[in-house]
């Protein structure tokens, strides 16, 4: 063993910790016998040893920083720091969206009801009707985003969104699954080689929804859905308040049986695609498309009438930021028009069957706003002119009034109230074997409804009890043999329950 004397030449602090322990030691006990003392100091003398390596290594890495923060310029801070705030706030990296609703819809036999916004013969033309206590179904959509930022300041985005719906209320659906890939594409935003019009441009490509889509919620209807694969590029900034959006989409029509006396079982099939322009200027929306679908116009009808393999579509739409000027809160207002394959207004390029001669005219109106501290209203309005649409001379005419009411009662519960209406006179001239009717429908709810915390049309999740009332005229029942009205427990005057629960982030 080295010397006690030579050892504790090695450093001041380990001979300054030696010489007090010894003298601590020596003080302490004189049984302490001087193999003991020796094992003691060199225990001592190892965690100071490891102390200074440490500190050593800290100083070192300490000078790496420093001489890489020097070797930065301020753009590359900036860059840097907007990278960590974009991750704290889930503007980069993988993140998660999801939308779903489910729910038990009961009659007053305890037995499963028919319901859902389109229960209505209308609603084979797009007519919705209230949604609250009015939905049987389980509904899933799950998003992912991925979010990049390059090191010349690009951005890339990339979305996939999975989605799923069973009216069953079994846990085990496979069967019934629709399971499907909604969306799958790829957009990139500020490209440092894009200058003057384009420089805030984004650009796309793949399967997706629109971004400019929007709806009246409290009917599950789009005032207008576009959906496709196709690319695009959005935000052309034309001056201060104008840009404009150009883009393609493709759908794919299923086959169809085509007019042939030669070969009467013959099936064809082709994609229609969708040109859009759309325009933003200032609060107002501007939205020109052009259809078209080769070969469409071979597709049986049934009838004399040519199926269309062209179509236009316009909507001029405008998105309040007030109650309609009499208030707080907001609003959005639109009319919708096209011809051939564009009269199908709302799911736009989406029905194959519309006839050359088809038009369609849509309006769609509604608002949230609070009408005291805690009670808030959502009025909602809807309505449709349809003619020659799959028949000559058929017309599909609907107008849908709803309106949302709830009072926010303590933090955590509030009162939901809704009240919706919906005429119709159609005439379907015999296509699919539907009869002429003429007549109203009606349904209120009430339904108790818990979150965690109330405040705003928008704030989910919530769990819902509801009871609803239904009645319509007896002519509706005729429209159909296979709709939900008039069926045998199902014939107007219906009393139905339920709960449902409702969540979106």
């Amino acid at each position: 063993m080295m010397p006690l004397s030579r050892r504790m030449t090695r450093t001041p602090l380990v001979t300054a910790i030696a010489l007090a322990s010894l003298s601590v030691a020596t003080t302490a006990s004189a049984d302490i016998s001087s193999a003991e003392l020796e094992a003691r100091l060199e225990a001592l003398e190892n965690r100071v040893a490891e102390a200074e390596q440490r500190a050593a290594a800290a100083e070192q890495r300490a000078q790496r920083a420093k001489a890489a923060l020097e070797a930065l310029d301020d753009s590359d801070l900036e860059k840097r720091l907007a990278d960590v705030e974009a991750h704290a706030e889930g503007d980069l990296g993988l993140s998660l969206n999801a939308y779903a609703r489910s729910g038990l819809l009961l009659d007053s036999h305890g037995k499963s009801a028919p319901g859902g916004p389109y229960l209505t013969p209308a609603g084979s033309t797009g007519g919705a009707v209230g949604r609250l206590g009015n939905e049987p179904d389980t509904y899933v959509e799950t998003t992912l985003n991925y979010k990049q930022r390059f090191d010349n300041g690009a951005r890339s985005h990339y979305r996939m969104m999975l989605a799923d719906s069973v009216t069953t209320s079994n846990d085990w659906t496979a069967e019934e699954s629709n399971l499907n890939v909604r969306q799958a594409y790829v957009q990139f935003s500020e490209l440092p080689s894009f200058t003057g019009a384009f420089k805030d441009a984004k650009i796309w490509a793949g399967k997706r929804f629109d971004r400019d889509n929007f709806d009246i919620h409290w009917l599950d209807s789009d005032i207008i859905f576009l959906a496709g694969t196709g690319a695009g590029v959005y935000d052309i900034r034309l001056n201060d308040d104008w840009t404009s959006n150009v883009s393609l989409y493709g759908r794919s029509f299923s086959d169809f049986p085509i007019v042939s006396r030669e070969n009467p079982g013959l099936t064809g099939s082709t994609d229609n695609l969708i040109f859009t322009l759309n325009n933003h200027i200032g609060n107002w929306q501007w939205m020109l498309n052009g259809l078209s679908a080769n070969d469409n116009d071979q597709r049986d009808t049934g009838n004399d009438a040519s199926a269309a393999d062209t179509g236009f579509h316009t909507m001029l739409a405008y998105h309040g930021n007030s109650f309609f000027g009499l208030g707080e809160g907001s609003f959005k207002a639109a009319a919708l028009h096209g011809q051939g394959l564009g009269a199908e207004v709302k799911s736009l390029g989406s029905d194959g069957n519309l006839l050359d001669d088809a038009k369609t005219t849509r309006l769609a109106l509604y608002g949230t706003t609070y009408v005291a501290p805690d009670w808030r209203l959502a009025p909602a309005v809807l309505a449709q002119h349809s003619a020659d649409r799959y028949a000559p001379g058929d017309s599909y005419d609907w107008a849908t009034f709803n309106a949302r009411l709830a009072n926010e009662l303590t933090a955590n519960f509030e009162m939901q109230y809704e009240a919706s209406y919906q005429w119709m006179d159609l005439d379907p001239q015999g296509y699919n074997g539907n009869s002429a009717v003429d007549g109203a429908y009606t349904k209120l709810t009430v339904a108790p409804t818990f979150k965690p915390a109330v405040g705003g049309f928008w704030q989910r999740p919530e769990i819902r009890l509801f009871a609803s009332w239904s009645d319509w005229d007896e002519e509706l029942n005729g429209f159909a043999s296979g709709d939900a009205l008039g069926n045998d427990t199902f014939t107007g005057g219906e009393w139905t329950f339920g709960t449902q629960m409702e969540i979106w982030f």
